[in-house]
């Protein structure tokens, strides 16, 4: 996802090229169009640079407007889009809009989710379900992401620490929580950033609802190991749970460029120790 406007300009292979020299050795596919093309170049880049091909991103429906291969209508190529690229762990990366509607509507997502990952099950390959902030909210008592659970057994999850943080809960315990039904985990910070100097302004002006929506806003994604996370005991946690993958990223760059991004987040995990993980 981060890497998508790269992949746009640049092409898969040569993005990809770049991520291996920064020191990453895996990938996840996700919002970048499956067109012959780009999967020839994640071919590619798997032959000449050794780049892992971690999971593919798939949704149950095709949404207006934005790439990605569904479920429903794109069954069979998905198969083969992931034996092509030699991986067995699809995820989808949120819960739908619609879903959203009512817990009803959840559960009718994941029962739907669950046969769909039966019937990969018969091809060797495994769905995931991607964790935000929203999955944590109760229903009598019960967080939404253990009822997603209970209705689709044969689903596993990917666990976002950052969306953990953001609904509540410490991603190490959460982790620990979900050990066994967790094969990727997204390590992503969590960062209380500045007030924007036009939030002063708004001060100044009388504008303070507009200074308190600002005030409440501050959390942002961070590199990893430049916010508040507490990487040290997440990633050993994350290997405990069953993780095969951890997977950087970062949804907003607050002006920097992702290349730049990836490197500190590799150089802030190498200096914490973990080097023989790329």
């Amino acid at each position: 996802m981060m890497l998508k406007d790269s992949f746009a300009e640049a092409g898969a292979f040569d993005t990809l090229r770049k991520v291996s020299e920064i020191g990453y050795n895996a990938v996840e596919i996700s919002q970048i169009p499956m067109t012959p093309e780009n999967v020839a170049e994640l071919d590619r880049a798997q032959s000449e640079l050794g780049m892992d091909v971690a999971s593919l991103s798939v949704m149950m429906e095709k949404p207006v407007g934005r790439p990605g291969e569904s479920l429903k209508d794109d069954f069979e190529k998905i198969v083969d889009d992931a034996k092509r690229l030699d991986t067995n762990l699809l995820r989808i990366g949120m819960l739908p809009f619609p879903a959203m509607k009512s817990i009803d509507a959840v559960v009718d997502f994941a029962k739907e989710t669950n046969s769909y990952a039966e019937r990969l099950a018969e091809h060797g390959i495994s769905l995931y379900y991607h964790n935000h902030h929203i999955e944590f909210a109760k229903f009598n008592g019960k967080y939404m992401l253990d009822i997603i659970n209970e209705n689709s057994p044969a689903m596993g999850l990917e666990i976002d620490v950052h969306w953990v943080q953001r609904g509540g809960l410490d991603p190490v315990r959460t982790l620990e929580k979900y050990a066994g039904r967790t094969a990727m985990v997204h390590l992503k910070d969590y960062r209380i950033g500045a007030l924007a100097e036009e939030a002063f302004g708004m001060l100044d002006t009388g504008d303070f609802a507009g200074f308190m929506t600002e005030f409440k806003n501050v959390v942002q994604f961070a590199e990893v190991g430049e916010g508040n996370l507490d990487f040290a005991s997440i990633v050993p946690a994350a290997e405990a749970a069953g993780a095969q993958y951890l997977l950087v990223e970062q949804d907003e760059l607050y002006g920097r460029t992702v290349w730049e991004a990836l490197q500190t987040s590799h150089d802030n995990l190498v200096a914490m120790g973990f080097k023989d993980r790329f």
